[in-house]
């Protein structure tokens, strides 16, 4: 498969419904589990001076129910089925998804910066979306799974008291198997979310048959009119509504793993039907048990299928966590890559498919933050309360961002544009409001985790270019040294090849320079390495390198390489050979320079240039990242003040 080729390119039937399955198992999980506690989170809130009780905020009756199913309906068609499958997903920078594609799309950067102020500002905000979706990465899988696990409550209530730990033991065997690959995992998940989503259909349709007047709930009229009784009310249950659509994210931001078409038809053949149809049981369940609030999905079954129900609603609330774990790590090596996070090790866990990683730092990061909130909330209708600020925010931004890709990708008029987005811009701000209230009550804790990162990754951005400019000053421009070398300064030539990883400014690198103080001698062929990411996801095989011979035996290469593709120095240089410049493996030294950082605040803020140093220290090396051979690396250091 050539770079350029994404999942959705095949064109056989057995390969779209593999695609689909897996589509299933990673992509559809989170928001597949909102049945849980969705209907729930409408009505009741935990006691905040007894986190263990719940209280009702809003009556069940017959008006709120058929309201709050009118809600869930229309928020699902125009969140989901209009904005993301149809608007948002059509947005891909070359199939691969995500706010910092989307980002990409809207601003491209042109020669390290952007033109305007107003560019600047969205880009930021990009970054910020990006970062609250780490927020949402720790929180979705504690509140999936301890939510699924609660269930023990109805079915054996003697074994209360170990929902925490069974949760923990659960998210502890999620994150050990990660390493698999996405490919691997999904294909295992797909069967069973597959399951899930029959599960949830088929015990929905008795209770739509019993009460058929819950399909009144079509009608949109039935939810606004609900929102106009009292800002109480309708602040309250909107928070509850906007739980089921958290994970609608994931359809853009997991894009890139499975491609556009089996995303979109797997949500609109199977998942929202099923949803629709589980909701709707739920709220015709409810008509006749106002009582069964407390967990409806669970109370509406028979009790001989409250044990089977359990298990596949916790196997369910596992598979959910994978859909944001995925989005992750796709979202952790954009960043890198675009220059917002340090070097990291990133594995590649498929030949056949790009985009399907798995990134060690980052999933035990996340383990053990969910495993945190866990034992901090204790119940998944505390973590409700934290729950849906980030992604209300997420949203918001997606929606933000949309407005100018449309306009740069598909040449919209402003007019065409404002159009089409503003009811989903109108309901991702009146969500944000709805979801404001839950910051006093947990909300924070997304929202502080989203803030640390955006923090981190702009300093880590801003340190980067000061490095660069402080590198500059100190360097000599690379004709100028070429010139010096020709005019009879006489430096002692050895045999091989030695290659030097340069910037695109035109400057001599660090490391020669050291090399020849130090040395003072220069290898016969000299060439000058530059790894160039671009603000695309992949990039042509027919374009992955430009070399040139810029002198007598020196030589310019420069290596393309797209945000989603990681940089492979001997595969690049293996290329070099259809184009005359073979290097011999044993024959060729790599030298780099490392730079130690030495805060001072004269470029920087102080606590920014130490934040960036810390960052710096941790970086993976660059011979690990560019997979160089240790053993013929050569590496100086270099001292900067910033």
């Amino acid at each position: 498969m050539s770079p350029t080729d994404t999942p959705a390119s095949s064109h056989s039937s057995s390969r779209m419904w593999l695609l689909m399955l897996g589509a299933l198992g990673i992509v559809f999980g989170d928001i597949g589990t909102s049945p849980l506690y969705a209907m729930r989170e409408c009505f009741l809130e935990p006691d905040h001076n007894d986190p263990t009780k719940l209280i009702q905020v809003v009556t069940p009756d017959k008006v709120h129910v058929l309201g709050a199913l009118s809600l869930m309906i229309w928020t699902i068609t125009l969140m989901i089925t209009i904005k993301y499958v149809f608007l948002v997903m059509k947005a891909d920078r070359r199939g691969e998804g995500g706010i910092l594609a989307l980002q990409c799309v809207a601003f491209p950067e042109r020669k390290g910066r952007w033109r305007s102020g107003t560019a600047k500002l969205m880009v930021a905000l990009g970054v910020f979306g990006a970062a609250l979706l780490y927020g949402d990465g720790i929180i979705t899988p504690a509140i999936t799974v301890l939510g699924a696990v609660e269930g023990i409550k109805e079915v054996a209530p003697s074994l209360s008291n170990y929902v925490v730990p069974i949760t923990v033991v659960i998210l502890v065997g999620l994150f050990s198997v990660q390493f698999l690959g996405t490919a691997k995992v999904g294909t295992a998940f797909g069967p069973i979310t597959g399951a899930w989503f029959l599960v949830l259909a088929v015990v929905g349709v008795p209770w739509i048959l019993r009460s058929p007047e819950v399909l009144q709930a079509f009608n949109p009229w039935l939810g606004i009119s609900v929102l106009f009784e009292s800002p109480e009310t309708a602040m309250k249950m909107l928070a509850g509504v906007f739980l089921t659509v958290t994970g609608g994210e994931a359809l853009y931001a997991d894009m890139g793993h499975f491609g556009r078409k089996p995303i979109a038809k797997t949500w609109i053949w199977i998942v929202k039907p099923a949803l629709i149809l589980n909701y709707l049981g739920q709220g015709a369940f409810l008509l006749n048990n106002s009582s069964g609030i407390t967990n409806p999905l669970q109370l509406m079954t028979p009790e001989w299928f409250r044990l089977p129900l359990l298990i596949i609603a916790t196997m369910a609330a596992v598979i959910a966590s994978q859909a944001l774990i995925s989005g992750v790590y796709s979202l952790t090596m954009q960043a890198v890559q675009l220059g917002y996070l340090p070097r990291t090790k990133i594995d590649h866990t498929s030949r056949e498919q790009h985009g399907q990683i798995y990134i060690g730092r980052v999933n035990w990061a996340l383990m053990f933050g969910c495993i945190a909130l866990v034992l901090a909330f204790g119940s998944s209708a505390r973590l409700a309360a934290a729950y849906g600020i980030a992604v209300a925010l997420t949203m918001l931004i997606t929606t933000v961002l949309l407005y100018f890709a449309a306009r740069r990708k598909w040449e919209w008029s402003v007019a065409k544009t404002l159009a089409v987005i503003a009811i989903p811009l109108i309901l991702s701000l009146i969500f944000v409001i709805a979801n404001a209230a839950k910051i006093l009550h947990g909300g924070w804790v997304p929202v502080l985790l989203g803030i640390i990162l955006f923090v981190i990754m702009l300093t880590w951005r801003a340190g980067r270019r000061v490095l660069a400019t402080r590198l500059q000053e100190q360097a000599l421009p690379l004709r100028q040294f070429l010139e010096s070398l020709k005019r009879g300064n006489k430096v002692q030539r050895v045999s091989g090849t030695a290659v030097f990883m340069a910037g695109s400014s035109g400057l001599t690198p660090t490391a020669l320079l050291h090399n020849l103080k130090h040395n003072k001698v220069l290898h016969q062929r000299v060439v000058f390495l530059t790894i160039d990411n671009e603000t695309t996801p992949f990039v042509d095989a027919e374009e992955r390198l430009t070399l040139e011979e810029i002198d007598e035996n020196v030589w310019r290469v420069i290596g393309h390489y797209g945000f989603m593709e990681r940089p492979d120095v001997p595969v690049l240089l293996g290329l070099c050979t259809e184009k005359g410049l073979k290097f011999e493996p044993m024959q060729t030294t790599f030298f780099l320079g490392r730079e130690t950082i030495l805060p001072r605040g004269s470029l920087m803020a102080l606590w920014r240039g130490n934040l960036f140093a810390l960052l710096s220290r941790n970086s993976q090396s660059a011979v690990a990242y560019y997979n160089l051979p240790p053993g013929r690396v050569v590496e100086f250091g270099i001292q900067i003040e910033l």
